[in-house]
C-alpha cells in the first residue's frame, strides 16, 4: 500500500490488490469480489488503465464480432505481423478486411493482459470452429492507439511422459499425455 493508502501498482501496472482478486486460469474476478475502479491520477483515469480498458473493449469487440469497435484500437497506419506465417498488414482498414474475411466461428477468452506505457501483452485462447488456438498479441502504442501488433499463436500438445513427476495441471486444465 502506498502511504496514502492506496493499492500500490506492480511492475506491469496492475494493482497488487486486483490481482490478488483474480482468478489465475480465467484472469476473471474470483466470484462475488467487486471489480475495483482503474487507477486515478488527480481525478482523471491514467494512461495505463486507459490503454488497458481499450484493450479489454478490444478482446469483447473481437468476440461480439464487433468489426467496428474491435479495430477502433488501431492507429490508421498499423501494422499487424504474423511470425509464424510471414504475413504483414499494413493499416486499420487491411487489419479489419484479414479479420473479417475468416471463415471459421471464432471464440476469444483473455487469459491475462499485462503491460506499462507504450508496451502491453494480451495472453488469449481463440476458438477456431471449436479448436482452441493459444496466442500472445504484443502490441505497442503511441499514444491512445496501436501502432504495431504482432501475433503468435500455437496449437495445443500433449506432455511427454519424462515431465509428469515435475508438472502440475494449470488452474482449469488437465495435462495432456503425448
Amino acid at each position: 500500500m502506498w502511504t496514502n493508502g492506496e493499492a500500490k501498482p506492480s511492475a506491469f501496472g496492475q494493482r497488487d490488490d486486483v490481482a490478488a482478486r483474480v482468478r489465475p486460469a480465467t484472469g476473471r474476478l474470483w466470484p462475488g469480489v467487486p471489480k475495483l475502479p482503474p487507477l486515478r491520477k488527480g481525478g482523471a483515469m491514467d494512461a495505463d488503465s486507459r490503454i488497458r480498458a481499450a484493450i479489454e473493449e478490444h478482446w469483447r469487440a473481437s468476440e461480439r464480432g464487433n468489426t467496428e469497435a474491435e479495430h477502433a484500437i488501431y492507429a490508421t497506419d498499423a501494422i499487424l505481423d504474423y511470425p509464424q506465417s510471414g504475413e504483414r498488414f499494413r493499416g486499420r482498414a487491411t487489419i479489419a478486411a484479414q479479420r473479417g474475411g475468416h471463415p471459421a466461428d471464432r471464440h476469444f477468452t483473455v487469459r491475462r493482459i499485462t503491460g506499462h506505457a507504450e508496451l502491453w501483452v494480451s495472453e488469449c485462447t481463440i476458438t477456431y470452429d471449436g479448436v482452441p488456438s493459444y496466442s500472445v498479441s504484443v502490441m505497442e502504442f503511441a499514444g491512445r492507439h496501436v501502432v504495431h501488433e504482432t501475433q503468435y499463436f500455437a496449437d495445443p500438445f500433449g506432455a511427454p511422459a519424462w515431465r509428469a513427476a515435475l508438472a502440475e495441471p494449470m488452474p482449469g486444465r488437465t495435462v495432456a499425455g503425448a
